[in-house]
């Protein structure tokens, strides 16, 4: 992923981040209003940072 992850953006949108999951737009506010993603509120708009994103997938595969 690490690699990978060198691609993607330094902070994501919810919809670059469901794309990037391959989820749903709603799974992926899902995600972010359950606190199982850190982000960012700018505004009225949410960032999430790439390394929470690789932080994400790293826990997941851990279980």
């Amino acid at each position: 992923m690490e690699n990978t992850s060198n691609m993607l953006p330094l902070y994501l949108t919810v919809d670059e981040l469901a794309s990037t999951l391959r989820i749903g737009r709603n799974a992926a506010y899902n995600l972010v209003h359950e606190g199982k993603i850190h982000f960012l509120r700018i505004g009225r708009t949410i960032r999430i940072p790439r390394d929470a994103l690789v932080e994400l997938i790293e826990e997941t595969e851990s279980l």
